[in-house]
């Protein structure tokens, strides 16, 4: 009997104490506390002003690949009047090469110099090509930039030159040009208009692709 009164008494004692444990609990949390997350606030959103769309480009030929730009044009002054070129003629005895002269005529013109390994190449393509359409009109000019005539003239006999050259020695003409890379080619039509352009380093189908541009009617091969 002894021994159901003690594990009795043990029960109670073990519940007494659970109901104290829970009341303190109850205690220590203030009624109705729950942690709620703070919500981040909403970004404001302003309206910003839509950017304005860039205007497009206006030239004589959009379409072309822009680069040297005589007379800012941007695109080798193609479809705008060629600047003025007045230049003396190597081993002309005092003779002008004066673009002017040349009207009515189509007229592909080069700057370059001797110095330059891509116009050493280019002379003899442009030998042949000046021959080909000797008969179409074409004159072929080479000017050369801030050089003496002497190292001028040697270079053009050494390669053949069948072309006149004009000597820039001052290379004020490049300027006008906006020839600023060397070499550095433009096509001019009957008319005086600038019809193509091309840096230099280039091969014969440039090269025909830009008399084909001043010889209308013609088919001109590489």
């Amino acid at each position: 009997m002894s021994s159901r009164l003690a594990i009795l008494a043990g029960l109670v004692s073990g519940i007494l104490v659970a109901a104290l444990v829970l009341g303190g609990i109850f205690v220590l949390a203030p009624e109705g506390t729950a942690v709620v997350p703070t919500p981040s606030p909403e970004p404001t959103v302003s309206a910003a002003a839509p950017s304005p769309s860039p205007s497009p480009s206006v030239g004589p030929d959009a379409s072309a690949s822009p680069s040297a730009s005589p007379s800012g044009s941007g695109l080798f002054g193609i479809g705008e009047p060629a600047p003025p070129l007045v230049v003396p003629q190597v081993g002309g005895g005092g003779t002008m090469i004066d673009l002017s002269n040349l009207k009515g005529k189509p007229v592909w013109i080069n700057f370059m110099a001797t110095w330059c390994p891509p116009c050493q190449d280019e002379f003899p393509l442009m030998n042949g090509f000046a021959a080909r359409y000797a008969a179409d009109g074409l004159i072929v000019i080479a000017v050369d930039v801030k050089e003496d005539e002497g190292t001028v003239a040697a270079f053009a006999e050494s390669l053949g030159a069948t072309f006149p050259l004009g000597l820039d020695s001052t290379g004020s003409a490049a300027e006008t040009w906006d020839a600023l890379a060397l070499p550095v080619h433009f096509w001019i039509d009957a008319d005086g208009i600038v019809r193509d352009g091309a840096l230099g380093g280039i091969g014969p189908d440039i090269m025909a692709r830009g008399l084909q541009t001043i010889l209308p009617g013609v088919t001109v091969t590489p």
